[in-house]
This record gives C-alpha cells, sequence and structure tokens, in this order.
C-alpha cells in the first residue's frame, strides 16, 4: 500500500450525503469563479473549454483538474449560470460523452 502524504493547507471534505460525493473545495469554487470570469470576457454568444478553466487555475497540472472543471461547470448549470453544449446544442451535463463547451445561460 502506497504511503499518502497530508495536505496540510486544505482540510478534509466532507462526504455529501444526497450524492456519497466529495463536497465543494477551494480549488472547485476557483474553478467555478474562472468559468464565469472566462465567460464574462468573452463575446455573449462565445462558449470556453472546460480546460481553458483548468490550464488557469492549474498551471502545469492543468490536466488534473479536468474533471472538476467539468463538474464545476455542471454545478454552474444547476445554478442556471451556464449551459453545456456539443456541436453547438445544449445536452444535458449528466449524459454528456466526450468533449463539451460552456456557455452563458440564456
Amino acid at each position: 500500500m502506497a504511503h499518502r502524504e497530508e495536505v496540510p493547507d486544505e482540510a478534509p471534505r466532507e462526504k455529501n450525503p444526497a450524492n456519497g460525493s466529495r463536497g465543494v473545495g477551494p480549488v472547485d469554487q476557483e474553478l467555478e469563479a474562472k468559468i464565469l470570469e472566462l465567460l464574462a470576457a468573452r463575446a455573449a454568444t462565445s462558449t470556453i473549454c472546460p480546460s481553458d478553466a483548468a490550464r488557469a487555475v492549474g498551471g502545469d497540472t492543468w490536466r488534473d483538474l479536468m474533471e472538476p472543471a467539468r463538474q464545476a461547470a455542471r454545478r454552474l448549470v444547476d445554478a442556471g449560470q451556464v449551459s453545456i453544449t456539443q456541436g453547438g446544442t445544449v445536452v444535458d451535463p449528466s449524459t454528456a460523452k466526450g468533449p463539451i463547451r460552456i456557455r452563458r445561460a440564456k
């Protein structure tokens, strides 16, 4: 069994009883904010890729943030702030497979 080093700067996340997942932490909140910031800097009809937010937040380790960035986008969909598209069509984020784009909600 590999030894896991504890990260003192980040408090442990409690499980969310609604879905069994870990709670939203500081990096997740940063990704949500970055998605909104990137969209605000573009035309109202423009889209971004989750990798844009992951790169902006994660630097050289941005690939590790790809799934968290997609999850952040899904939370923003639930909040009514963004839509997720594939091929220019709004899709259900819970069933979307493959590359997605994020745009401001209409």
